[in-house]
């Protein structure tokens, strides 16, 4: 069993978070991809604009009848800052059995060796690291020194191949603070509760 854990801010959650997730199924095997909307990041201390409810709700719409899809609140229930390690050291002992997948962007793995227990968190999960589009080969050497050099050579068999996807949270916040449209960019569900709740005006 292999289960994938998929972290974020989801501020709002996008079409292109949803086709990493779906990749990310597909090409690491896995049984199933939790989605992690994180409370507080340590790396983004100013934290999130929409509120933690607002953003768990729009990943649940998101994700609602995708089979393979699970929403986990467990770092929003937490509070606080939230690291990485700590969740995924509840997820394996949640499930002995199962090869823990992290997926991860590139810029994501450039600092990995910030964030907190990198040395406990890489030897708990295996990084799933996504390659856009016309971007070079994924640069493993960050992680030289914090893992032997075969777990990386396991890393780089988990490298997740996508087209290039021009669309971001930030842009997405900042075109619907300028009253721009979103449809076709996040799914109808979510850009609904952004109108609703008048989210990122």
């Amino acid at each position: 069993m292999r289960i994938g854990i998929f972290g974020g801010s989801f501020d709002p959650i996008h079409l292109g978070h949803l086709w990493v997730a779906e990749a990310a199924l597909e090409s690491c095997g896995l049984s199933e991809i939790r989605w992690m909307p994180a409370a507080t990041s340590p790396l983004k201390p100013a934290g999130t604009v929409a509120s933690d409810e607002d953003r768990l709700q729009m990943v649940r719409l998101a994700v609602s009848g995708c089979a393979g899809h699970v929403v986990d609140d467990r770092e929003i229930k937490r509070g606080a800052v939230s690291y990485t390690v700590d969740t995924a050291a509840e997820i394996v002992q949640e499930f002995p059995a199962a090869e823990i997948v992290m997926v991860i962007g590139s810029d994501s793995l450039a600092s990995l060796p910030q964030w907190h227990q990198p040395q406990r968190l890489l030897q708990l999960v295996i990084p799933a690291v996504v390659q856009r589009g016309g971007s070079p080969p994924i640069d493993f050497s960050a992680l030289a020194g914090i893992v032997p050099p075969d777990r990386i050579e396991l890393f780089r068999s988990q490298v997740i191949k996508m087209p290039q996807i021009e669309l971001s949270s930030r842009e997405l916040r900042q075109r619907v603070a300028a009253g721009n449209s979103i449809r076709f960019r996040v799914p109808r569900a979510v850009e609904a509760l952004i109108e609703a709740r008048s989210l990122y005006r």
